[in-house]
């Protein structure tokens, strides 16, 4: 009997095992801050060595960060004209390369990567329904005409195909037509296998902690639910873009498979909320609202992923003004790090307010607010327009006062950030020591102000800056309220001192650059490209930064000046760089009648001395940085070295010939310093190989 009910429970196990471990949405008491790490056009902010060289900060603040949609598009692209899948991942963010090293570095420290999945429509190429076909381990992908819904773009897309002899699918959309590019039939055995395979690379392959499909309103949300069981992530949002909060709920509902919810949503109804309330400083709008977000849903707020700016709803310019928050961006902010939900940081608002979202993070650190953390009004008034919202946290309460300082924070609470209609204020129950500057680089010298957030009276705080915890016995005793100044760089460690033990330690590490910002001069390097096989007649660099085109309107400067870098010609222009944030774009070609068609991809965000050589043609050339491969060897010319292999014998004179027959300028072949190329300097070239 025993064997038989054990044998009945372990088959009942296996059964489950499946379910046990499929994807559940999102993790439940997640307390992670997500950042967007990109908004429209950042193709500076977000490429992927800048947002690499950030890990260690956004490490401190951010469990997740959202990347750009990372596969190439064919041009300069945000991603959501996405093209392929398996098999080309150089965007306009950066390379493969360099995208691995960013999830990689990002996973070691800690932080999840999360891609932007865009699978309701897909890019064509040479005409409308001719897809990429490609092969990954083996396995070749590739969608087909009648993989396209039978009503994308209203009917245009059927049009076309009838009077070219192409089939589409007999299914309708399942979702909403969009005709910017073919919409897929995701109930195509061959798409869905495709996207599934895909998905699973994603995870698997380029190591991505999860997802955030775009544009979800564009397909059934059961196939965001089969992608997610397939793949087994562990994060997942949609973009359902829909002030109702029963529209957006009836989603996440949607997404289940066996009854288990496979994807969080994107709280759009607490978004607007919020924008409502700071565009128009009604704060007691956040309560009478109807639609308050799923992040106040005892049901939903596990899958509520909050936010108050992103990407489609910031003002672009004056003829793209989108829907943003125009003011009281830190006290929107402030808000959002108060609720339930998982907050998702946008980053034009992290680089603007990066200092006070850091202290929001922290308070809410603090205070152990998680996505399932239990939040009520506390108080509020029309009549002195505040609104406090209390939410309780695993290790103490944080209590967000918006509006009017007409309302009185209670005893027992302290603030700890604060600035335009907002206040937060942190329990004194969560016992904590608090500092006034958050971790973070500094241009000069500064003070940091530390408070004791404590139930007990009098409680002191005592602190080291070596890095070293502090102790009764070890460390500077202060009373609370006490600045100190910080000259350099140093760790900050602060903890509460009562009865003789120390607790609520926090840590801080703080960088001091006091040394003014020096220009420097920079070289770009270009490979010649007038000899096989690209044959061009000359060279222009077309180039641009923030304000300005230094080498001239289109097609730019004809660059003649060129040096040999190990045993290799180049032409080079030089440039400076006047300030830390000082960036320089270029558009390399052939100058003329020809330049339109003769020119390079848009090689951007250049502030160092660097090497690029012009490769393969598609539409344009395309250029490889080749930097590392010849910076190294910049400083090793010798006079007379005219073909730079690094010694100086007959083969430099067979060089100067050559030159001198080409009528080439070279600096390196002028070896006498005369400013001409000719016999004097293969004399001077024999002098110093008789004199070696």
């Amino acid at each position: 009997m025993i064997f038989a009910m054990k044998k009945i429970f372990t088959t009942a196990l296996v059964m489950m095992l499946p379910l046990l471990m499929m994807a559940q949405g999102w993790p439940t008491k997640y307390d992670g801050v997500m950042l967007q790490g990109f908004y429209w056009d950042s193709f500076n902010e977000s490429r992927w060595p800048k947002l690499e060289a950030q890990a260690d900060e956004l490490a401190e603040f951010f469990k997740l960060v959202w990347i750009p949609q990372s596969g190439n598009c064919g041009g300069t692209s945000m991603g959501y004209d996405d093209l392929y899948w398996f098999t080309n991942y150089n965007s306009s963010f950066g390379s493969e390369s360099q995208l691995r090293s960013l999830i990689n570095t990002y996973k070691s420290k800690g932080i999840g990567t999360i891609a932007d999945v865009v699978v309701n429509h897909r890019k064509t190429i040479n005409d409308w329904v001719t897809f990429p076909v490609e092969v990954y381990k083996g396995v070749t992908y590739k969608m087909l005409s009648t993989d396209i819904c039978r009503n994308d773009d209203g009917g245009a897309t059927l049009t076309w195909a009838n009077s070219n002899g192409k089939s589409l699918s007999a299914n309708n959309d399942t979702g909403e037509d969009w005709g910017g590019m073919r919409d897929l039939d995701h109930k195509s055995q061959n798409v869905q296998n495709i996207v599934k395979a895909y998905v699973k690379m994603l995870i698997d392959d380029l190591g991505y902690a999860g997802f955030r499909y775009d544009m979800t309103k564009g397909y059934s949300a059961s196939y965001t639910g089969m992608y997610n069981a397939y793949s087994g992530t562990e994060f997942s949002v949609g973009e359902y873009w829909d002030g109702n909060q029963t529209a957006v709920k009836n989603w996440i509902d949607g997404t289940k498979v066996d009854g288990v919810v496979q994807s969080a949503a994107f709280d759009f109804p607490f978004r607007y909320v919020i924008r409502d309330a700071a565009n128009n400083s009604r704060w007691t709008n956040l309560g009478t609202s109807t639609n308050k977000g799923l992040c106040q849903e005892n049901n939903y707020k596990r899958y509520a992923v909050t936010f108050v700016e992103n990407h489609d709803t910031q003002y672009r310019d004056a003829n793209n003004q989108q829907d943003p928050i125009r003011t009281n961006i830190e006290a929107a902010n402030a808000y959002l790090l108060s609720m339930p939900g998982t907050p998702c940081i946008f980053l034009k608002h992290w680089i603007d307010y990066k200092e006070s979202i850091k202290q929001m993070i922290y308070a809410r650190q603090l205070a152990g607010i998680t996505n399932t953390s239990t939040s009520y009004n506390l108080a509020n008034s029309q009549g002195s327009n505040y609104y406090v919202q209390r939410t309780m946290g695993d290790r103490g309460a944080l209590l967000a006062a918006m509006g009017s300082v007409a309302y009185q924070i209670p005893a027992t609470f302290v603030v700890v950030a604060s600035g335009t209609n907002y206040r937060l204020a942190l329990s004194k129950s969560t016992e904590t020591a608090w500092a006034s500057k958050p971790s973070g680089e500094y241009d000069d010298t500064f003070t940091v102000t530390l408070t004791a957030v404590s139930q007990t009276d009098g409680a002191q705080l005592v602190y080291t800056l070596d890095g070293s915890t502090p102790t009764a016995s070890k460390g500077t005793k202060v009373t609370d309220g006490s600045s100190i100044t910080i000259t350099g760089n140093c760790t900050l460690k602060v903890g509460l001192l009562i009865n003789g033990a120390v607790s609520g330690i926090i840590t801080r590490n703080y960088v001091v650059d006091n040394k003014p910002f020096e220009p420097y001069e920079i070289t770009v390097f270009l490979m010649d490209p007038t000899v096989a096989p690209n044959n061009w007649t000359q060279v222009n660099y077309f180039s641009w930064d923030n304000t300005s085109s230094p080498n001239g309107g289109w097609p730019g400067e004809t660059i003649t000046q060129t040096k040999v870098v190990h045993g290799v010609k180049f032409y080079y222009d030089t440039y400076m760089v006047n300030s830390k944030d000082y960036y320089i774009n270029f558009v390399f070609n052939q100058g003329g009648a020809s330049a339109s068609s003769h020119q390079t991809e848009d090689v951007t965000y250049v502030n160092k001395t660097s090497f690029f050589e012009v490769t393969t043609q598609t539409n344009k050339y395309q250029v490889q940085d080749v930097t590392d491969q010849y910076l190294p060897y910049l400083d090793d010319d010798k006079p007379g070295d005219v073909n730079g292999d690094g010694e100086i014998n007959i083969a430099d004179i067979n060089a100067l010939i050559d030159l001198i027959l080409a009528g080439d300028a070279s600096d390196t072949g002028d070896v006498n310093g005369d400013g001409e190329i000719n016999i004097a300097d293969i004399n001077a070239v024999i002098d110093i190989i008789l004199t070696q």
